[in-house]
């Protein structure tokens, strides 16, 4: 089975950890080891996030003077190169040898009249109590918006139309190597009159990004492994449970956060509604079981109501997870 796996970037530096090497070498080794229990006898693709880590670099680069400052396309590249080669090195330790992996620095071509850029929605970096987002505001020029309780810079995300590198990937799905690819989304760029490419200040989500690709490489599953269980009905409440099987269609009826869960209900029923094959959300803990269809939310078609799961957890504990990107 040909499956196309998205990782959250919070899966590799989670919300409040230290933004160590250490710490993100340690959660990608985590990743790692459960990305590898579906490796056998499937081909393999997955695109990461690096909302923690382009935001970081960003605020890094606001001490610099401007004309130094890296613009965000080059700040994906640095961060694709950066986890690329942490999840390549883990994967070829969880797998012992037994797989080719290969890591990818990717291209991702974008609209450069995509509405998007006149309405950034996308959160990337750290998160700020609100008198922190009034000043990154006034003194740094960023859009800020609330991302659960707090606050979190907001970019561009503009959607992505076409991926340069698929060839390569399919060649070398073809010949047996896993391959991690369109890190962050990809490098956005845009073309010109004349042909050529040329970045742009903006971030792909990777949900979008890897959602294309499953539809251009004929990716039989398509999984976002999160650091969420699936999608909720009632979510935040007593009464919220989980959504084990759904259509694009009934999906489609309900609310999902537009810089968080909305674009990853959007790229799998995208993805199932083009392919007609099966999508799935949920924990990459449970990433075996999605695959498996027996844990997450799986979306697909002919569902023709929601099929909710039992409740499974305690609203007011410190465990009822964050639907973040």
């Amino acid at each position: 089975m040909r499956i196309v796996v998205a990782l959250g970037g919070n899966a590799l530096l989670r919300r409040g950890e230290h933004p160590s090497v250490e710490a993100q070498r340690e959660n990608v080794r985590r990743a790692a080891a459960q990305l590898a229990k579906i490796a056998s006898g499937n081909s393999l693709v997955i695109v990461h996030g690096n909302g923690p880590q382009v935001g970081l670099l960003a605020s890094q680069g606001m001490g610099m003077p401007e004309d130094e400052r890296f613009p965000l396309d080059v700040l994906n590249a640095e961060t694709e190169g950066l986890i690329g080669y942490l999840l390549e090195l883990e994967l070829r330790n969880s797998l012992l040898g037994q797989r080719v992996c290969t890591s990818m620095l990717t291209m991702v071509e974008v609209n450069p009249d995509d509405p998007a850029f006149a309405r950034p929605d996308k959160p990337i970096g750290a998160i700020y109590s609100e008198a922190e987002a009034n000043t990154a505001t006034r003194d740094k020029g960023w859009t800020m918006a609330l991302d659960g309780p707090a606050y979190r810079r907001v970019v561009a995300s503009p959607k992505p139309v076409g991926m340069l590198q698929v060839q390569p990937v399919r060649w070398l799905l073809a010949h047996g190597s896993i391959v991690i690819c369109a890190g962050g989304g990809g490098i956005p760029v845009v073309a010109g009159a004349d042909g050529h490419y040329r970045g742009v200040e903006a971030v792909i989500d990777k949900d979008r990004s890897a959602a294309l690709l499953a539809r251009e490489i004929e990716a039989d599953l398509f999984v976002i492994a999160t650091d969420v269980r699936g999608l909720y009905l009632d979510w935040g409440t007593v009464s919220q449970r989980p959504v084990r099987r759904a259509s694009p269609e009934s999906l489609g009826k309900l609310a999902f956060a537009a810089g968080s869960m909305g674009p990853k209900v959007e790229a799998a029923c995208e993805f199932t509604l083009r392919t007609r094959n099966r999508a799935a959300i949920g924990s990459l803990d449970d990433i075996g079981k999605m695959v498996a269809g027996t844990a997450g939310t799986s979306i697909v078609l002919g569902q023709a109501q929601l099929e909710e799961g039992p409740r499974d957890i305690d609203v007011g504990s410190n465990e009822t997870p964050e639907p973040i990107s």
